[in-house]
Order: C-alpha cells, then structure tokens, then sequence
C-alpha cells in the first residue's frame, strides 16, 4: 500500500503538503472554531487560554507515591486531593513543556486510575437491571434442597410440610420461603445492604471516575504516555467497555474514553485482547470494533464523528486490517451518511476515514463509486467549499482513488461533466481533476490492453 509506505503523506496531488497531526481534529473542523478564526489572529494567545497553571517541577517527583496511595486509600479527602493534583499535572498548555505527568514517572499511577473507574462500574448498573436470579423449585419439599438453603430448611419448622396430611405443596414451601428471614449472604450483594451506598454516595463515586477518565484522556494526548497505554490491556479494556455500554453509561465518561482511543489509535493493536498479557474484563477484538460500530452509529455528534476518526487512523495499521474488514461495508455506508451532515466537524471526520478506507480497501473502492449518493456528498464537500482546505484536498484524493479502478469508470463518467467544471473553476484541484478526467476517458479498458499485448495492435 503506498500511503503505508509513504507515511500518509499526502500522496502523488498533495505535493509537499503537511501530513495531518497526529492527534485531535485539524483546526477549523468545528463551527465555533470557524467562526472564531478571524478574531483569534487579532486577540494575544494568553488571553485565550485564560489563567495559567503553575505547579513546581518537582511536584510529582516529590509526591508521586503518596499520590498513587491516596487513590488506592479510597479515602475521600485524599482521593479528593489526588485527584485534583492529577488534573493540573495532566493539564498542558499549548507551549507547555511540562514533563511531570508522565505515566512512566509515577508507577501503579494509570492502574490506580483505573481502578477507581471499574469501583463505580461495579455499581453503575442499576438493580433493576441486573439478571435476577433463576426461582429453583426442584426439591423444594424436600428437607435438604441441595441448593445451600439446608441451615433454612433445618432451623424453621414452618418450612417443613406436613407429614401424612398432602398439604406441603411445593408452591406453599417457596411463598414461606420468601416471607422467612433472608439469607445472610444476600445482605453483602444486595443494593440496600449495610456495607452499600446511598444515592450521595453512588454520585460521589461516579463523579471520581469521571474525574480518573479526564485525567488518562489528558495524558493520552502526550506524546510520552502513548506507548505505554497503548500497550496496557487494562486500560484499553476499560476504556472499551465504558465504549460498548454507551446507552446506560455516564455520557462524559464515554466521551472522555472515546477521545482516549482515537489519541491512542496511531499505535494500539487490537491483537493486544489476544495476548498472553493478563486480562480483567475479557474483551476481545471483535467486542472492541463492535463497540466502536455502536458508537459511529450514535447520534451523538462528537462520539460518531471520533468514533470515524478512530476507524480511518485504525485502518492503515496492516495488523488491524484484517479485524476490520468486516465491518468495512456497515463502515463506508455509516460514512457516506455522516457526509449529508451539515456539521463541517462530522464532514472532516468522515472524509478523513474514507480518504484512508479507499486507500487501502478495494473493496471500499468499488462499493463507493456505486453508492447512490456518495459521489455526490464528496464533491458537495468540495464545492460548498470546506472551510478546511485539507478536508477538500483529501475529498478530491478520494475521487482519485476511485478512478483510478478501471471497474469504477463507467459509474464516475456520469459526473464526468462536474469534473470539467470543477477543473476549470478551482485552481487548487485543477491536478487533482484533470488527472482523474485523464483516467477516465484516456485510458484503455484492461481488454483493449490486454488484446494490444498479445496481438501487437
């Protein structure tokens, strides 16, 4: 694959063009951004970015340990305080050169983190919800039960039928059951129990882990701690599951978990869920992509569109590829519906995934030319234009790719017109296009030059 080998560096139009970043969306993708470009190059770039956050260099260096123990202490002046210390340390301004919050600085940092999110995911889910237990009426007039209800049976002689007299149904014995005294055991699982939390105390946990996933989602965003989460399975298990129970779960949880993964994509390999390395919630590959599916299915504006971008920075992994192509045709469909979006931010997301699908898929390539409305969504985006010019330059990429299949010309000659237009009225694409129009109508069909190479015409 070219883009692979080439680094995705903009390919044979892009000229010396700027790869995109790394990490986040290009600047100008979102609306307000748009709308504050103008007055952003007037205002100084502190006053933006509002008060700055000091923190002495040493800090962490100093405090490291006692940080990692005020989290596992499940204290809450002290998980307060830890908390709070890690979201300025894992806050960095934009010139900030702050190396204190490296994950690999402060060891059992990101499992104390994540510990913390999976106390509150114990208790996420409400009762009602959870799987009742199976009403077992199998030996239910039977003094022993077999069912480790004996010391029941044993201790109360209202449980015992009445012998000779045929009253002891099995329906009697289990409404007595029920009314009797209940067991012990169920006092340590049950939601009311004396050992769990009230609705204050359930908000107070959830509000912690909303704070630990804020925190691994700022340090997902630099460079030093991407290996090292991107290689830890419990992290990435974590995250994943927070994905895949979108529906019932905290909504900024799930985004901060969403926006930790598309930092972390460039360099996660979902065989990690495969791996020997020790595993706590048993995802697998395919629950992960599934789970990213639900989320690029969302309405949800900013989990489809990082859910997109996920994907396209996925792709181009050769050790994903195979993973996810599968889902490919359910991916390019969701895509091409993402693009009659008014939003420019969900329209950038989505051509950036497509720009690297065509590129590596091919059959991506052919089921996109005879999509009823992508070719038309694609060169809307061009035409309108995007107020990003790299959006539009990838937009035009795409046309390319799928010219370039000899299989896609007769669908593209229809707009063949609009490719003319578009030449002779934008000079930023006029290469673009005019060698797209070059392979559509210059260019002989495989029969022709297959029969030119035997016969010699």
């Amino acid at each position: 694959m070219q883009k692979r080998e080439q680094g995705k560096s903009g390919g044979a139009a892009g000229g010396n063009a700027a790869p995109p970043p790394k990490r986040g969306r290009p600047f100008g993708s979102t609306a307000a951004s748009i709308a504050s470009a103008s007055a952003a190059d007037s205002v100084a770039p502190s006053t933006l970015l509002g008060p700055s956050l000091q923190i002495h260099n040493s800090f962490s260096e100093q405090n490291n340990k006692r940080i990692v123990l005020a989290l596992q202490s499940g204290l809450k002046s002290e998980l307060t305080w830890a908390l709070n210390t890690l979201t300025l340390l894992s806050f960095k301004e934009k010139d900030d050169m702050r190396k204190d919050a490296c994950l690999a600085k402060i060891p059992g940092l990101l499992d104390a983190l994540l510990q913390i999110i999976d106390d509150w995911r114990d208790i996420a889910l409400p009762k009602e919800l959870r799987k009742g237990q199976r009403t077992r009426t199998l030996g239910a007039n039977s003094v022993i039960t077999g069912f480790g209800n004996e010391y029941e049976a044993l201790g109360s002689i209202a449980l015992l039928p009445q012998s000779g007299l045929g009253s002891g149904s099995a329906a009697e014995i289990s409404g007595q059951k029920n009314t009797s005294k209940r067991r012990r055991s169920e006092w340590w699982l049950d939601e009311d129990g004396l050992f769990n939390l009230d609705d204050e105390g359930r908000a107070e946990k959830q509000q912690c882990a909303v704070a630990a996933s804020n925190i691994i989602r700022n340090f997902s965003f630099m460079p030093e701690n991407e290996i090292a989460m991107a290689q830890h399975r419990h992290c990435l298990e974590t995250v994943f599951q927070c994905i895949e129970d979108h529906i019932v779960e905290d909504e900024e949880l799930v985004t901060n978990a969403i926006e930790t993964i598309v930092n972390l994509a460039p360099l996660l390999d979902l065989r990690i869920f495969s791996s020997p390395k020790p595993s706590y919630i048993k995802i697998t590959e395919k629950r992960a992509v599934q789970a990213i599916m639900g989320m690029l299915g969302s309405q949800v504006k900013a989990w489809h569109c990082a859910a997109a971008e996920f994907l396209g920075r996925m792709i181009i992994n050769p050790d994903n590829e195979p993973l996810l192509l599968p889902f490919v045709p359910q991916i390019y469909k969701r895509l091409v519906d993402i693009l009659s979006l008014q939003a420019f931010d969900a329209q950038a997301a989505a051509i950036g995934a497509l720009y690297n699908l065509v590129d590596v898929n091919m059959d991506c390539r052919l089921k996109l030319a005879s999509d009823r409305w992508a070719v038309d969504r694609i060169l809307k985006v061009i035409k309108t234009p995007h107020p990003v010019p790299e959006v539009c330059r990838k937009a035009a990429m795409i046309i390319e790719h799928l010219a370039s299949d000899p299989q896609n010309r007769t669908s593209l000659l229809a707009y063949e017109n609009t490719f003319a237009e578009i030449l002779f009225s934008d000079g930023r694409h006029s290469d673009t296009f005019a060698r797209i129009l070059f392979e559509l109508t210059s260019k002989p069909n495989n029969k022709i030059a297959a029969a030119r190479g035997i016969w010699g015409m």
